[in-house]
């Protein structure tokens, strides 16, 4: 029994038959209109190849996500324990298999973009005017604020760049069938290590010998790559630009570079003797001053004035939920 297969679902059992019509679940999944989802997210999937995951299960998910503060992993995997969860996703019998993998969420956020996680949200505002759960005289006084979405990123030193750059074009040209001339894999962890070492004594001299150490060793491995591939690969190409980047950046350059995998993070001034500064991206939030409703999320790039994101952000919110703010409290 222990080695049984498990089943795909509970045998043609209803979920309406088996739970609390007055569940909160159950009330929201009846009351949200799904339809308005279809056409725009309907778009992104192609008639060819593998059968993606149906919208209404990616929809809930996320919708999950945020109500109850899960991770991608965790709402995934609760939710085949939670049969009022597999109801909200749309599923008319209890299933035992995970709905996608939780590398799926982060594909499919990639996929919709910042348009497509708009459109969620105002699916959410719409269904609670609907409900009478927000009235839209709540939404003429507002609060807006702005804040430092953070990435995960390692504290970006130059010495770290410069290893992680050259790990990068290595990884590409591999993949790209170039055989270099020399990899120094081995030097540059070992002057990574003592770089390190070195800055944690306050050998500031000895620690910079081993930071161009590192330079040196990113700029013979650029070079060797371009002289083995005039014309690049589009991975390739797009990994050289960014190691290219990274060797000839220089400390009062703007804008800088401060990481490999997400060249988009910013470095963001934050005002307060603890920590100085923030790595990641400027967002601004927009909440009814009463009830705390989030009417609005805007991401800013370029770090812009904090006074600047204002105007887009009342846009956003009369978008959204067609109602014009009259008043706003910022700080």
């Amino acid at each position: 029994m222990l080695s049984e297969k498990p089943r795909a679902d509970s045998g043609g059992i209803r979920l309406e038959t088996l739970l609390d019509a007055t569940h909160p679940l159950v009330k929201l999944t009846q009351r949200i209109d799904w339809e308005p989802f279809v056409q725009p997210f309907g778009k992104l999937y192609s008639e060819e190849g593998r059968p993606g995951v149906p919208i209404r299960v990616m929809v809930g998910l996320h919708c999950l996500k945020s109500l109850y503060n899960e991770s991608d992993e965790s709402v995934v995997a609760k939710r085949v324990e939670n049969p009022y969860w597999q109801y909200f996703c749309g599923c008319e019998t209890f299933q035992y298999e995970l709905p996608c993998h939780p590398t799926s969420l982060v594909k499919w956020r990639q996929r919709v973009g910042a348009e497509g996680m708009e459109q969620l949200l105002k699916g959410v505002l719409t269904t609670a005017l609907s409900v009478h759960a927000l009235q839209p005289e709540k939404i003429q006084q507002v609060i807006a604020d702005t804040t430092v979405q953070a990435k995960a990123i390692a504290f970006p030193t130059d010495a770290r760049l410069y290893h992680k750059a050259r790990r990068q074009v290595i990884r590409l040209a591999k993949q790209a069938g170039l055989k270099l001339r020399q990899t120094y894999e081995r030097a540059s962890q070992r002057a990574l290590y003592w770089q390190a070492r070195y800055t944690a004594a306050q050998q500031f001299k000895r620690a910079a010998r081993q930071t161009r150490k590192l330079q040196v060793f990113l700029g013979r491995v650029i070079r060797d790559v371009q002289r083995k591939a005039p014309q690049p690969s589009e991975p390739l190409q797009h990994g050289l630009a960014l190691a290219q980047r990274i060797y000839s950046q220089q400390r009062h350059d703007s804008p800088k570079l401060y990481s490999v995998h997400a060249p988009e993070v910013e470095c963001i001034a934050k005002g307060k003797l603890h920590q100085k500064y923030e790595f990641g991206c400027k967002v601004a939030f927009t909440s009814t001053s009463q009830d705390n409703w989030i009417v609005g999320v805007h991401a800013h790039h370029d770090n812009p004035y904090d006074g600047a994101t204002l105007l887009p952000a009342l846009k956003q919110v009369e978008a959204l939920t067609c109602v014009k703010p009259i008043e706003a409290l910022v700080d």
